[in-house]
C-alpha cells in the first residue's frame, strides 16, 4: 500500500464520522460518541502525516510551503474543535460549528487529494510511498493502543 491509499483510507472515515454528526441531534449517545471518535481520528491522523508525510516532503524545496499550508490547515481544523468542546452539544451553535469544522476538514481533504498528492508523487520514490505508508499505519497502531 502507497502513502496515498493509506491517508485517502483515514480520510474516508472522517468523512464518514461527519456525516453521522451532522444526522444526529440534540446530546444523544450517537453523537457523544461520534464526536469523540472524529477528534481522536483527527488528532491521530494529524500528528502522523505530519511526521510521515508532510515532514518528508518538506526535504524537497517545492513541497516547503504547500507542505506548510497544509499543517496550518490542521491546527484550523484544532481551533475549530476547540470550539465545539467549548460549545453545548444540544445547541445551534455546537451544528453551526460543526458544519465550519466539516468545511475546514473536507476542504483540506479535497485539497490533499486532489493536488497534493500529485505533487507528491512526482517527488516521492516508489519504495518511499511504501515505506511511508507502512510508517504511518504503525504510528497510527501505535497511537489507538495508546
Amino acid at each position: 500500500m502507497k502513502i496515498f491509499e493509506a491517508l485517502r483510507k483515514d480520510h474516508d472515515v472522517q468523512r464518514d464520522l461527519m456525516d453521522t454528526l451532522l444526522n444526529t441531534s440534540g446530546k444523544s449517545e450517537q453523537r457523544v460518541l461520534a464526536f469523540s471518535q472524529l477528534k481522536d481520528a483527527l488528532e491521530r491522523h494529524a500528528l502522523a502525516e505530519e511526521r510521515y508525510f508532510y515532514a518528508p516532503l518538506m526535504k524537497s524545496d517545492k513541497m516547503v510551503d504547500p507542505s506548510r499550508h497544509a499543517i496550518s490547515e490542521h491546527h484550523e481544523i484544532d481551533e475549530m474543535i476547540e470550539k465545539l468542546d467549548a460549545t453545548d452539544m444540544s445547541s445551534s451553535a455546537w451544528l453551526a460549528h460543526m458544519k465550519s469544522l466539516q468545511h475546514l476538514v473536507l476542504h483540506h481533504l479535497d485539497d490533499e487529494e486532489q493536488q497534493f498528492f500529485q505533487m507528491a508523487g512526482k517527488v516521492l520514490n516508489e519504495t518511499q510511498k511504501d515505506t511511508l505508508a507502512t510508517r504511518y499505519r504503525q504510528e497510527m497502531r501505535e497511537q489507538q493502543s495508546a
